[in-house]
């Protein structure tokens, strides 16, 4: 027996695109985390850590990027809700060949925080991206994938 396929809840009976009504789902808090790899050269990922790159401090604007681009998603992706996101938390890891990101968002809403914490993290990376663009042509972003997604009742 084949599974069933997952309904498609951005998806109008004719199959035009809609936003999900998400007025009848209770506010829990909900948290997600996602993480990606912006692949640099070993003299590039020296810049940064030193403070040698030509455009500034590469890690603290790609933060500040990537938690206005969490708070900006519903902006970016057309069927995303705006959320009252509560926190957002952009950190960089030393990673082999280069540099983590990893993002989590956190908010009381009806909806998760998922493609806000993608968003964040493909942000930074584009950030990182755009301030090394001049000292490294080998930069590649991969590997952008959500970790993990809770939820939590709220007390009353």
């Amino acid at each position: 027996m084949e599974p069933e396929s997952p309904q498609l809840t951005h998806l109008r009976p004719d199959g035009t695109a809609a936003m999900v009504d998400v007025s009848e789902k209770p506010v829990v808090r909900r948290e997600a985390t996602a993480q990606g790899v912006i692949r640099l050269a070993p003299a590039t990922v020296d810049a940064i850590m030193s403070g040698g790159v030509p455009k500034g401090d590469v890690l603290a604007v790609a933060r500040v990027a990537g938690i206005q681009a969490a708070k900006r998603t519903s902006d970016l992706i057309p069927l995303c809700h705006p959320l009252p996101i509560t926190k957002v938390a952009v950190d960089f890891f030393p990673e082999t060949g280069g540099m983590g990101i990893r993002a989590t968002v956190r908010t009381d809403a009806r909806t998760g925080v998922e493609m806000e914490a993608l968003t964040a993290v493909s942000v930074a990376a584009l950030t990182v991206y755009d301030m090394c663009k001049a000292i490294d042509h080998t930069m590649v972003i991969e590997g952008i994938t959500l970790l993990t997604k809770t939820k939590h009742t709220l007390p009353n």
